[in-house]
């Protein structure tokens, strides 16, 4: 059973937390200071945010296959 399933709350809203991303990655986009932490918890809301600050990125990183 994992964090997500117990109940964890996002990092940076404390809602109820659906997606789990690496520190290094989240902190490109978000001004979030959790250093000690390996993996930052995201709601719905900062998922999507997320993914649309990261959409080009991630597009360039699928094209290199």
């Amino acid at each position: 059973m994992g964090k997500i399933s117990k109940g964890e709350k996002c990092a940076l809203c404390n809602d109820v937390a659906v997606r789990s991303i690496s520190t290094a990655e989240v902190s490109r986009y978000f001004n979030v200071r959790l250093e000690t932490r390996r993996r930052v918890y995201l709601c719905k809301k900062h998922y999507k945010e997320y993914k649309k600050r990261s959409e080009e990125e991630r597009e360039l990183e699928r094209l290199r296959w």
